[in-house]
C-alpha cells in the first residue's frame, strides 16, 4: 500500500513530523539541559547605544535600551511607562503594571538619568502620551503640484503616533515639570 503524502495549503510536501501525537511518548531531546544566562556585554550595548544616532527615533532608542538595562525593566513595562512615573531627584522608575499586575518602584543610576536626558528633551516637545512614544515624521501630502511647500527630508517635524494632544493645551503639565 503506497504512503500518503501530506501536503500543505500551498500543495508543499510536508513533514510527519508536524502531525498532533507524532512525538509522543518520547522525550524531547533537550530535555534536562540547562542553558546558562548569556547577557550582551556591557561594551555591546554601549555599542548599540551609540549606532542609534542622534536623531529623535535614535534618542528614543537609546533611552530605551538604558531604562530597559540599568533599570531593569521588561519591554511592556518600559513601554508603558509615563513621563509622571520618572523621579530623577530620587533616581526612581515607578513602575505601574509589572509582572503579575503588580507595583513596584525600580532604582537608576545617575548614567543612565545622564543617556536619559536627551531623549526627555525632546520628549518634551512632542504631544502627550507615552513616554516611549512612537516618533514618526510627519507625512506631507504629495497631492499638490508646487514642490516648494513640500519640506526637506531633514526639516520634517516629528509626532508622536497615537496621541493628537499638543502639550501647549495642557497647562497642569507643563506647571508640574517646573
Amino acid at each position: 500500500m503506497p504512503e500518503s503524502v501530506l501536503l500543505d495549503a500551498a500543495g508543499r510536501r510536508r513533514s510527519p513530523a508536524t502531525l498532533p501525537g507524532y512525538h509522543q511518548g518520547r522525550p524531547p531531546r533537550n530535555k534536562g539541559l540547562r542553558y546558562p544566562a548569556d547577557p550582551p556585554a556591557i561594551e555591546e550595548i554601549v555599542a548599540v547605544m551609540r549606532r542609534a544616532g542622534d536623531r529623535p527615533d535614535g534618542l528614543r532608542m537609546r533611552g530605551l535600551i538604558v531604562v530597559l538595562w540599568r533599570a531593569g525593566l521588561r519591554i511592556s513595562e518600559a513601554l508603558a511607562l509615563a513621563e509622571s512615573d520618572l523621579d530623577p531627584a530620587r533616581g526612581a522608575i515607578l513602575v505601574r503594571q509589572g509582572k503579575g499586575g503588580k507595583r513596584r518602584e525600580v532604582g537608576m543610576d545617575p548614567w543612565a538619568w545622564d543617556q536619559l536626558a536627551p531623549w526627555l528633551q525632546v520628549r518634551a516637545t512632542l504631544p502627550v502620551g507615552a513616554l516611549f512614544c512612537i516618533v514618526a515624521r510627519a507625512s506631507h501630502s504629495s497631492s499638490s503640484s508646487d514642490s516648494s511647500d513640500t519640506p526637506t527630508s531633514g526639516s520634517r517635524p516629528s509626532t508622536c503616533k497615537g496621541s493628537t494632544t499638543p502639550r501647549s493645551s495642557t497647562p497642569s503639565t507643563r506647571a508640574a515639570r517646573q
